[in-house]
């Protein structure tokens, strides 16, 4: 039977139980294994159809001071602006279902073949069981993305009920 057990540590740690027994696999990110020259690791990468990946997976995020003109400028040129609105979206669907790093929530936004926003959500409960899923589309811009990600979390949040994440630690 398959079981999912609670598996921490640095990916030495993790890779190391697995060798040891305490564990039969373990999922772990191919672009950390690559950061660590460990790429080799991998014995299978999961798709996005596979498994959603958590919200604004791989995107960075860097804060400055508002007043700083110049440093903002210098950051605006970093900015890629579909990565931008996808996290928009995501980051809106987990706001509304009050998510946190505890909590089985995964998003998935990008922009489709045709130029339009695509994105899936899904909701679990902590040890996998109950599985609420979504999907939806519409322009890629800003306020229609943000409204996506709201549309799908008050979705997600209605069908889970209240208490969905009671007693989680």
């Amino acid at each position: 039977a398959f079981q999912v057990v609670n598996f921490r540590g640095n990916v030495q740690t993790r890779l190391r139980k697995l060798k040891e027994g305490d564990v039969h696999a373990t999922l772990l990110a191919l672009a950390g294994l690559k950061r660590l020259g460990m790429p080799e690791t991998a014995t299978s990468v999961l798709s996005v159809d596979e498994m959603l990946p958590a919200v604004a997976q791989g995107a960075i995020g860097i804060t400055c001071r508002s007043n700083d003109d110049k440093m903002m400028e210098y950051l605006s040129s970093l900015n890629h602006e579909d990565t931008r609105l996808a996290v928009a979206c995501e980051r809106e669907f987990l706001s509304v279902l009050d998510g946190n790093c505890r909590t089985p929530i995964a998003a998935y936004a990008y922009r489709d073949k045709d130029g339009n926003c695509s994105f899936r959500g899904l909701l679990a409960s902590p040890d996998g069981s109950i599985v609420y899923e979504t999907s939806r589309s519409g322009t890629y811009s800003l306020d229609d993305m943000v409204a996506i990600g709201q549309d799908a979390g008050h979705e997600l949040k209605s069908k889970a009920g209240p208490g969905f994440f009671d007693g989680l630690q």
